[in-house]
């Protein structure tokens, strides 16, 4: 969709011009910046019922509850909804006989700009409840902001921006999800990151707000983008905080068995660890853009594809653009992760070591020090050997499993297989840091997964996949019973087709 960017006040005159449109303001912490754009834009009584701002602990309390959830405070999620709930009540209760042919919104935030002292950096929750028809239950935009200016005063105006663009792209990009996204960055670009969205209500009961993840990060608005198993979106803020985590990096199309095991076998590992709260400790699994992109144009089917398997196997998804691991490590430390592990196969960590070691080669110490910090482990899943050329031709050329004349073959290359495993014992190290990597094996920075299994170490994700689109049989062995089942359920991965 061409549009063209509107100045802040712009944006604002336009809003109160409409007659359709009226509506609240609460804000907290932060001024009240939001609001004061529609008042210096004029003809603001077209569209303010009222603004407000509890500032004061107690008096917030009694207007809007103690916050519980919020663990005390109160630049949080359950605050916001809090608010959102609260205002649009009062609306409707005062003025719907009165103004019943107008689309009514509340519009909240809870904010907490960058202190004197610089140990706070800046961040808030914003909140839009409206309807686009006066007659209908109201829609919510909700979304959390972390502001990127190191001035207290330009963080507040920040915020003021932000939240005209919430009102303008509600009222005037509805029918365009994606654009209506873009548009909360205009003017704002290096100012602020938006990294939680969540857009509801009975004019977007078809929009799957997983795409907002992905279309978060896809549009630069965030690194990093978080749903649960039900698609919803998280805030990695509200959802990880101080608790550990453990990540798994994959494309997982589809997932199969040997995802299926190497996560398990880590998570168990992790979990062990003395040091980790199993009752406070998560798994995630992450897909990078850069791996959505792989094939060439990124396709929203396939991410939805991927998207549902994994929610249904109950997995907390990341959609990240952080394709080296330290800019995943470094986006988690605000939240204050006690211990985050990360679960790859030993491949992956080879391709790591080259990658860090080439990036900084005269300064080791700092480069290793970025992707290993102390409370960072990964947990190394087994590979096989690499096949010689004229074996990986042959086996990528048949789309049927490789099979043996008898199960004793099969258990003697199976034994042989294992036994010349490549691990992170074995892993070939360049000499410039073989040091460093000793440091990492003594320390636990890198461990072995034990426990695996064996058997299904010859299988690959691509090989797979292309059995999957090719209309092949004996890809329902290599994958997870209820991945096979939901594959051929929803028809995933391509417009392929199962006979009767």
């Amino acid at each position: 969709m061409n549009r063209r960017i509107l100045e802040t006040e712009q944006k604002a005159l336009e809003i109160n011009l409409d007659e359709r449109v009226y509506g609240a303001f609460a804000e907290i912490g932060a001024g009240q910046e939001v609001a004061r754009h529609f008042f210096q834009a004029g003809a603001a009584a077209g569209t303010i019922a009222k603004t407000m701002s509890a500032y004061d602990k107690v008096v917030s309390d009694e207007i809007y509850g103690a916050e519980e959830h919020g663990k005390g405070r109160y630049v949080c999620e359950s605050r916001l909804y809090k608010m959102l709930a609260h205002e649009y009540a009062l609306m409707e209760g005062r003025l719907r006989t009165l103004r019943s042919e107008q689309c009514f919104f509340a519009f909240a935030d809870t904010v907490a700009a960058i202190n004197y002292q610089k140990t706070i950096k800046g961040d808030g929750w914003l909140g839009l409840r409206f309807q686009l028809n006066p007659h209908s239950k109201p829609n919510d935009l909700v979304l959390h902001v972390r502001l990127l200016d190191q001035d207290n005063r330009l963080q507040q105006q920040a915020v003021g921006i932000l939240g005209v663009n919430m009102l303008y792209a509600c009222f005037r990009y509805q029918n365009d999800p994606e654009t209506l996204l873009r548009s909360l960055m205009d003017n704002l670009f290096g100012r602020v990151k938006i990294d939680m969205v969540r857009l509801k209500g009975p004019d977007f009961q078809q929009l799957d707000n997983r795409l907002l993840c992905l279309w978060l990060v896809k549009n630069q608005l965030s690194e990093v983008a978080i749903f649960g198993p039900d698609g919803d979106s998280l805030h990695a803020g509200e959802f990880l905080y101080k608790k550990s985590i453990l990540v798994a990096r994959g494309s997982y199309r589809p997932p199969t068995l040997v995802q299926e095991d190497m996560i398990r076998c880590a998570r168990e590992q992790f979990l062990a660890e003395a040091d980790v709260n199993a009752n406070n400790a998560f798994v995630l699994a992450e897909i990078t853009l850069d791996n959505l992109r792989a094939d060439g144009e990124l396709s929203e089917r396939d991410f939805l594809d991927r998207a549902e398997i994994l929610c249904a196997l109950g997995q907390t998804v990341i959609i990240s653009d952080c394709i080296q691991h330290k800019r995943l490590i470094a986006y988690f430390a605000d939240y204050k992760i006690p211990h985050i592990g990360l679960a790859m196969g030993a491949r992956k960590l080879q391709n790591i070591l080259h990658e860090t070691s080439d990036a900084n080669p005269d300064n080791l110490l700092v480069a290793f020090g970025e992707v290993f910090p102390r409370n960072v482990r990964f947990y190394i899943y087994p590979c096989l050997p690499a096949l010689p050329a004229e074996a990986r031709s042959a086996k990528e050329g048949s789309p049927t499993p490789t099979q043996f004349n008898s199960s004793a073959e099969a258990k003697q290359a199976g034994t042989k297989a294992v036994q010349n495993l490549t691990t992170s014992r074995n892993l070939p190290i360049p000499q410039a840091i073989h040091f460093l990597y000793d440091h990492l094996l003594e320390n636990r920075n890198i461990v072995d997964i034990h426990e695996f299994n064996p058997a299904i170490l010859d299988i690959y994700h691509k090989e797979v996949l292309n059995m999957i689109q090719n209309g092949a049989t004996g890809w329902e062995e290599k994958v997870p019973p209820e991945v096979a089942r939901l594959i051929k359920e929803k028809r995933l991965f391509g417009d392929w087709f199962i006979g009767d």
